[in-house]
This record gives structure tokens, C-alpha cells and sequence, in this order.
């Protein structure tokens, strides 16, 4: 189940990368973004419908780690969607005032689940039985955050997408409010706020995307827990880059017929060549040194 549930959030990072290329606008990029995500949800269901988890830490891993992964994308898109289509025109103060209702919003759902939201923070797991099994409480006490279906749902697996999907919400309308106040800020994957003097990237664009790639697949950041969105879009940030189609130059790198790693394997060529230049310099002055006395 857990090399399936990658697999297909993979192909769902790649369908709404794919969403953000071919759509014009916005509005359309989030229309767009919100049926990806309806379409893996229901075929994640049916998969799960079908399926025996063969014990409670699998059955844990998959509403703690899986379904909150997809339904917190869903969450996220409708949420920017709906945001995007009441935006009062003119901007200005009822702008600013529009993203502040917003933000309070979100403000007040992490007031009121503060003690869980502590649970999930720290990585905590004393009470995984009872948020992420099904079964066991009471339904009604849970209708703010609970789906009908009891055999697809826990009690808290759907107020832990929320939680996912806010926190990606706060970091969205932090930055449009920036930028409604005329402030530099940084990104997410959907918006871009170059300051002055940054770095310059010198290597090629295919390189960029297999460096990114491997910050991934790797681990190395968040423990992995990072789109490839927001992985370009924080590199574009600090480099200054358009890393357009970068789904299809990483497809590129994958059929690659010799090498795959072209620009992983220069990285490690380098370093090497740096260790070895230390390495020499150690010695002459080791040499001298002893010479000299």
C-alpha cells in the first residue's frame, strides 16, 4: 500500500505541475487543480475500499501520513479558488481588509484545535489508535470535521488535512498581504518576489531541476515532505530562474541513456578535486613546517 499511495501522489504532484503550465489564468490553473485533486481522491478511496490494512500501524500510516496528503491538496485549491474569485476590485484598504478576514479566520481554527495541533506539531503518537483508526468514538461529537463514510474516515484524519492545508493557506495570505502593502517578500509556489542582489545560478536549467529532484527524492528537506512546486519555486526565489516545463526536462534526465545523475556526478567530481587540493595544501605546509624547524 505505501509504495502504491507514493506512486500515485507523485502522479498527482505531476498533474497539477502540469495544471499550472497549460492554464492561461489563475482561475483556470485553480479549476483545474481542484478536479485533479477531486479525481485522486476518489480513485484513492476505491483503492482503499478494497483493501485489508494488515494492522493498525498500517492502518494509522495511511489516515496520519496518506489521506491527509491528498485531501489537504483539495482543501488548499478551493480555498485560493474561492479567494481569488471574491477579490474586491480596486485593491487598496478593502484588500487588505479582504486577506485580514482571512487570516483571522485561519487564526481562530488553530485556536480552537490548539491541542491538537500541538499533538501533530511535535510528533506525537500516544493517541494515534484513537485519532487514526476508524471506529471507537462518537460521531457526533466530530460532525465539524468528519465525513459520513465511517469506513474511509477517523476521527481526526479530515481536521489534520485542515491543519495541512491552513498552514499553507497562512503562508499564501501572508505573502498577498505583503504584496498588497508594497513589501518584498519570499514565495510559495504561487507567488514570486525577487529582492536585489541574488545569487546568480551558472550551471544549466537541467541541472537546476536533477539538483532539485534529488533534494526530494532524498529526503533532505523536510524529511521529504515538500511538493516539487514549492522545492522550484524557492530555488527560482533564490536564483532569480523561470524553471518552465520542469516536469518534462526531469522526464528528459530520466532517459537519459548513459549517466543519469550528469550534474550530481560533476557535484561529487568537484568535491572530490576540492578534498584532494586541501588535502595537498595540508601536506606542503606540513612539509615546510618541518623543514622551517
Amino acid at each position: 500500500m505505501k509504495s502504491f499511495s507514493e506512486r500515485f501522489f507523485d502522479a498527482l504532484e505531476n498533474q497539477l505541475s502540469e495544471a499550472k503550465i497549460n492554464n492561461e489564468t489563475i482561475i483556470d490553473q485553480y479549476r483545474q487543480s481542484i478536479r485533479i485533486c477531486k479525481k485522486a481522491m476518489s480513485k484513492l478511496k476505491n483503492y482503499i475500499s478494497s483493501y485489508d490494512f494488515k494492522d493498525p500501524e498500517e492502518e494509522i500510516h495511511f489516515f496520519k501520513q496518506v489521506k491527509p496528503k491528498f485531501y489537504s491538496k483539495y482543501i488548499y485549491y478551493i480555498n485560493i479558488y474561492n479567494y481569488h474569485m471574491k477579490l474586491p476590485p480596486g485593491g487598496g484598504e478593502a484588500l487588505k481588509l479582504y486577506i485580514n478576514i482571512h487570516l483571522t479566520e485561519i487564526k481562530s481554527f488553530f485556536d480552537h484545535n490548539l491541542s491538537f495541533y500541538q499533538y501533530y506539531r511535535s510528533g506525537s503518537t500516544h493517541q494515534d489508535i484513537e485519532y487514526f483508526t476508524r471506529g471507537g468514538f462518537d460521531v457526533h461529537l466530530e460532525l465539524e470535521d468528519f465525513e459520513e463514510d465511517e469506513q474511509y474516515s477517523t476521527s481526526h484524519d479530515y481536521k489534520l488535512s485542515k491543519i495541512i492545508a491552513n498552514e499553507r493557506l497562512l503562508e499564501y495570505y501572508t505573502l498577498e498581504l505583503a504584496k498588497a502593502n508594497g513589501e518584498v517578500a519570499l514565495i510559495t509556489d504561487e507567488q514570486k518576489y525577487f529582492p536585489f542582489n541574488h545569487p546568480v545560478w551558472t550551471a544549466g536549467l537541467n541541472d537546476a531541476v536533477e539538483l532539485i529532484y534529488s533534494l526530494k527524492s532524498s529526503g533532505a528537506i523536510n524529511n521529504g515532505n515538500i511538493d516539487i512546486s514549492e522545492l522550484v519555486g524557492i530555488f527560482e526565489f533564490i536564483f532569480q530562474l523561470e524553471l518552465k516545463e520542469y516536469y518534462r526536462k526531469f522526464i528528459d534526465i530520466s532517459q537519459r541513456k548513459k549517466d543519469i545523475p550528469v550534474f550530481l556526478n560533476k557535484l561529487k567530481d568537484g568535491l572530490i578535486r576540492l578534498i584532494n587540493d586541501k588535502l595537498n595544501l595540508l601536506v606542503l605546509f606540513l612539509i615546510f613546517f618541518f623543514q622551517s624547524n
